[in-house]
């Protein structure tokens, strides 16, 4: 009984079954069509990565199609560069150089006190791990040596010429000197030209540990990179730099002519008087009350030296110990407490609150007056640096020059200033301006662009050249980038969201677009790799909109505050977007799980049906007992 049953059973499910092996075999058709649909990107193709280097016979064919502008020394161009980095993290401001070809890029910090550039060599035998990977000469097919001559000190075997510098703080460098192309980026009216620079052999000291990978030496000297353009002819004998501000870093630098604001104070500057850029500094005013020092202090030795690698201001003690004291009188509701560094005695403030705006409420204004009588007007960010422990505390910029009688003016004194280093005229220039707005405000067109025209009422147009050449003519669906940052993780991690944010703002894109994929963390760095999607519910971005991202992020505009360090671009590459797919393409899975549940459920409930009525059929009904029924056969016992 119990197997004639079972037999009937499956025999009722027979058509359903085959009706779910067909719903299970077009199911799989379905999917197995949708993966290997002909209008997708074939999942075995890989993404096309693209190097990270400037094709610059490109860029100069752009540079050179734009209209020149006429110079104040004869409509030669200039070398418009940025500067990044800032002077309370990193001590210094750096920008880019590209030397060789194909171009190896650099991050120079810029020195008015040096006159010689130089790069790690990848023969060093003593140099540190810097921002970029060291110069290869055998990869540069315009590279030559500088060969030894009369005119330079040479190797051992007196094969090639050799440079070798010291410097105040006990750091050191060394090596070759060869010459090759050098570019100054693709925001430069200047092509590319043949210079001299030095391969290292050997740093010590600050040189060995600091992130950077060298010096651009824009001092007075023959191997200066001024004195060699110059001499080429190529730019006018001038050069200009603009540090941001305390919260802001960053910058701007212009090697060659420009126009001259008509509020820009000038200072003489005797190049025989001193080999570096000085200034003839007479007095100096706290509070609109000149220091009770002799005037001729700011004379001794090379007199008063502007030095853009230098990161403090140092005056002779006489004139230190005046400003110290000037100041803190005029601060005595301040707390004072100490440095961030134990091991200096740092002069310090607590109590002026984190807005730097309002710091001038606080602090008095100093003023600096030169021997012409013009007088320069320095604001608390002029000779204060954050203290980095305690918020809202300040520390003196300014320090004692040991024993040393010259007054040194770093990079501190000149934030948010313009100025003009105008060689030919024998006279430094002093502008006061928000060095981040300084293209608007000199009303030069298309503002991304650190470098002004040469035509004070041309409106140029200097907007960011093209990315790297490259760059295939497809539309772009997703843009990959691989990032180094010089933060450890653990520091890292609570900025992340804050660091897409800033990242999408920086390049100019919706913060949607930015997706934080994979974080890494690699010793006293981080590597992210992040994703940059199309705006939107578009599965692409245009081309042209691809290579302006690209090109922010190779030409490093994008600028991270303090807390987040700086970045170094390891690697980028791009994908041709998925073609969109019918409505039905995109949902055909669900759809079909959807009927195959809907299946399941009717044939559970059919099998659920069957078995109740089958459990009450097989159970005897009441029946009276004189009820006629069906005679039984007796079984024997």
């Amino acid at each position: 009984m119990a197997s004639r049953c079972c037999r009937r059973w499956l025999g009722a499910l027979r058509p359903l079954a085959a009706v779910l092996l067909l719903l299970l075999l077009a199911l799989a058709l379905a999917v197995a069509a949708a993966a290997g649909s002909p209008d997708r990107t074939a999942p075995s193709r890989p993404p096309l990565v693209l190097p990270l280097t400037l094709s610059y016979p490109n860029a100069s064919r752009l540079a050179a199609s734009r209209a020149r502008r006429a110079l104040a020394d004869g409509g030669r161009p200039s070398a418009r560069m940025r500067l990044h980095d800032d002077l309370l993290t990193n001590g210094y401001y750096t920008t880019r150089l590209y030397i060789g070809s194909p171009p190896q890029e650099f991050a120079l910090i810029v020195d008015s006190g040096s006159t010689v550039t130089y790069v790690p060599c990848a023969t060093c035998e003593q140099c540190g791990n810097h921002q970029d990977p060291r110069f290869q000469p055998d990869l540069s097919s315009t590279y030559s040596p500088v060969k030894c001559n009369v005119d330079c000190n040479c190797n051992n075997d007196k094969s090639q010429c050799t440079y070798e510098r010291q410097y105040a703080e006990m750091s050191s460098s060394s090596g070759v000197l060869g010459e090759d192309i050098v570019s100054f980026g693709t925001e430069s009216e200047l092509k590319p030209q043949r210079a001299v620079f030095g391969c290292e052999n050997s740093e010590t000291g600050d040189l060995f540990s600091q992130h950077a990978d060298g010096i651009m030496g824009l001092g007075r000297g023959q191997l200066s990179i001024m004195d060699q353009l110059v001499d080429k002819g190529v730019i006018g004998d001038s050069f200009s730099m603009c540090y941001g501000g305390m919260d802001i870093g960053g910058g701007a630098m212009v090697l060659g002519a420009m126009p001259t604001p008509s509020d820009m104070i000038f200072s003489p500057s005797d190049p025989v008087r001193s080999p570096y850029y000085n200034i003839e500094l007479k007095e100096i005013h706290v509070a609109g009350k000149a220091l009770r020092v002799d005037p001729t202090i700011f004379e001794g030795k090379y007199g008063t030296v502007l030095d853009s690698g230098t990161t403090y201001a140092y005056l002779p003690e006489p004139a230190f110990v005046a400003f110290k004291d000037a100041v803190t009188s005029k601060v005595h509701l301040l707390k004072k407490i100490r440095g961030p560094d134990p091991n200096y005695k740092d002069i310090c403030f607590a109590g002026a609150g984190r807005n730097v705006s309002k710091l001038s409420e606080v602090f008095p204004n100093v003023d600096m007056v030169f021997g012409n009588g013009q007088k320069l007007s320095l604001s608390p960010e002029n000779y204060l640096f954050r203290h980095s422990k305690v918020e809202g505390a300040y520390c003196l910029g300014v320090f004692q020059n040991g024993k040393d009688p010259t007054t040194l003016l770093g990079g501190i004194v000149v934030r948010n200033t313009l100025v003009t280093y105008d060689r030919h005229n024998e006279k430094i220039g002093f502008w006061k301006t928000n060095c981040s707005e300084l293209w608007e405000r000199l009303h030069i067109g298309g503002a991304p662009s650190p470098g002004p025209s040469g035509d004070p009422s041309s409106q140029a147009d200097f907007s960011p050249a093209p990315a790297p050449s490259g760059l295939p003519e497809f539309d772009v669906g997703l843009i990959t980038v691989y990032m180094s940052i010089n933060v450890t993780y653990p520091n890292l991690k609570p900025h992340l969201h804050e660091l897409a944010e800033l990242l999408a703002k920086e390049l100019e894109i919706d913060s949607r677009q930015v997706r934080v994929m994979n974080v890494t963390g690699q010793g006293n760095s981080t590597l992210i790799r992040w994703e940059i999607f199309p705006a939107g519910s578009s599965n692409a971005m245009s081309n042209a909109t691809a290579m302006g991202i690209i090109y922010r992020l190779t030409q490093h505009h994008v600028q991270l505050p303090q807390n987040l360090g700086s970045y170094q671009l390891l690697e980028w590459n791009v994908q041709q977007p998925i073609s969109r797919r019918s409505w039905l393409q995109e949902h055909v899975v669900s759809i079909l799980v959807g009927v195959l549940l809907v299946i399941l459920l009717s044939l559970s409930a059919f099998v659920g049906v069957y078995l109740w009525k089958k459990k009450f059929r097989g159970q005897a009904a009441y029946r009276p007992v004189d009820s006629v029924g069906p005679e039984q056969e007796l079984q024997p016992l």
